[in-house]
């Protein structure tokens, strides 16, 4: 999502390369263009005249490091200042001191709310919390239904209550809500996640009817739910909730989308509560907590290989791919069996696109992240279906699979034979690679790599 935004402040400090040293004449212009392009994407008025004169300050005064050049003292500046304005640590979750903890997700109809209570519950999970859901949205009966299929697909808990024929309203939702902390305290759940109703804008009869969950449940956590898409209506809303709830943070869905980043940027700074989670694709596990220094990271082009390494040692299977480094580049080679578990193991982390929009995208790194999107992610399911179509012995001896055979494996796979043999040519070139690799010493550095460092590399298929 900061793609339009990171150019835009690389193209800033580019203008300062080859200044001897920083002053007020040489830095005007840069600030301009940083000053415009955070505007471009949709950053607040106010947080960007105020950036903008926290790094004027800093570029010309006493706390530029000498040893840098020009460029890199502002982006230095620029860096430490965006780190400032999303909140220096990544905010802590609060649990209550006697469970359940309650948690009360605000927010406007279409933000996304019910999808993100199941992925917070996902995440609750995984965390090793015992958490229950529950819909108090009684004014559209497809809330509840869709708040039932979230919980279903994660296997959690879900407290639907009987509705009967009590007209829609306040008592109901009262009602509901005192039900399910009751069934959570039964079930020893430490959690209740509370997906409230939403409006197309907010009003009175929607504030009104939270402050009273507020005053009922007394939640550990208020959190609004807001669609990074919308830009600075989701600011607008949040604001608004903030003075009549008192939030004590912000979750951002939609973080992959083609939002411009402002809401990001501003939302913390406008609200003074900070962004806790950050949604990220449409699947349960798409979800993430928000850690300010790797969100500038990618916004200043620099990447974010610490969340990319969390995430490769929470879905890859360490022992695979230790097991398969050692026959790559110290044994007599990796068969396509191991070679298409690998590839399974590479589809755990998402899309090809995903992977590298973490990478850096400056220096040796340029240019990776709009390659990436002219990769086919459907070669990598080709290619698993090739490997599929063999026989478990054509998988282990390669060499046997003749003419004959490859139509079979083509027809099979619902490819051509020139597809069968592209994917043959390149599977021995790679293991031709690696071996030369064992050979040249490189065997221990790559034990722990498996086939993550050469995915970026080889493109398979048509």
């Amino acid at each position: 999502m900061f793609e339009n935004l990171t150019e835009k402040l690389q193209r800033a400090f580019k203008s300062l390369r080859g200044q001897g040293t920083l002053t007020e004449e040489n830095i005007q212009e840069a600030l301009k263009e940083i000053r415009i392009a955070m505007l471009e994407a949709d950053v607040n008025l106010n947080v960007v005249n105020e950036l903008i004169e926290h790094i004027r300050a800093k570029a010309v005064g006493t706390e530029v490091l000498t040893a840098l050049s020009p460029s890199e003292q502002v982006i230095k500046i620029v860096r430490d200042e965006l780190i400032e304005l999303l909140g220096r640590d990544t905010a802590r979750f609060k649990f209550a001191s006697q469970p359940p903890t309650v948690i009360l997700m605000a927010g406007l109809q279409g933000s996304g709310k019910t999808t993100t209570s199941g992925k917070l519950a996902a995440w609750l999970k995984k965390g090793g919390h015992r958490p229950m859901l529950v819909s108090v949205d009684v004014y559209r009966p497809a809330a509840r239904e869709q708040l039932k299929v979230v919980a279903k697909s994660i296997e959690a808990r879900l407290y639907e209550g009987k509705i009967n024929d009590e007209p829609a309203g306040s008592k109901l939702v009262e009602r509901l809500a005192s039900e399910a902390r009751r069934e959570a305290r039964i079930l020893a759940c430490d959690t209740l996640i509370v997906d409230t109703a939403g409006r197309l804008h907010i009003d009175e009869e929607l504030m009104d009817e939270m402050d009273r969950l507020k005053k009922l449940l007394n939640p550990s956590e208020i959190l609004f739910v807001a669609d990074a898409m919308t830009g600075q209506d989701a600011v607008n809303s949040a604001q608004d909730f903030h003075k009549r709830l008192g939030l004590t943070g912000v979750i951002l869905t939609k973080m992959d989308g083609d939002s411009r980043g402002g809401a990001a940027i501003s939302i913390r700074h406008v609200t003074g509560q900070p962004i806790k989670f950050i949604g990220t694709g449409e699947k349960p596990d798409a979800f993430e907590p928000f850690h300010p220094d790797r969100i500038v990271g990618r916004i200043l082009g620099m990447g974010d290989m610490l969340s990319l390494i969390e995430k490769a040692e929470s879905a890859l299977d360490r022992k695979k791919s230790e097991d398969f480094a050692k026959k790559a580049l110290l044994g007599d080679g990796f068969t396509l069996e191991d070679f298409r578990d690998q590839l399974q193991q590479i589809k755990k982390l998402g899309s090809m696109e995903s992977i590298l929009k973490m990478m850096p995208s400056v220096g040796p790194f340029a240019g990776l992240q709009e390659a990436s999107k002219s990769i086919d992610e459907k070669q990598f399911s080709r290619v698993e279906a090739i490997i599929s179509s063999m026989t478990p012995f054509e998988r282990r001896n390669h060499d046997i699979i003749s003419g004959s055979r490859r139509k079979r494996i083509a027809a099979g796979s619902g490819t051509s034979v020139q597809d069968v043999n592209q994917l043959l040519r390149q599977y021995a070139q790679m293991s031709k690679m690696f071996k030369q690799m064992g050979k040249g010493g490189l065997a221990r550095q790559m034990m722990r790599g498996g086939m993550s460092n050469l995915m970026g590399k080889q493109k398979f298929g048509r």
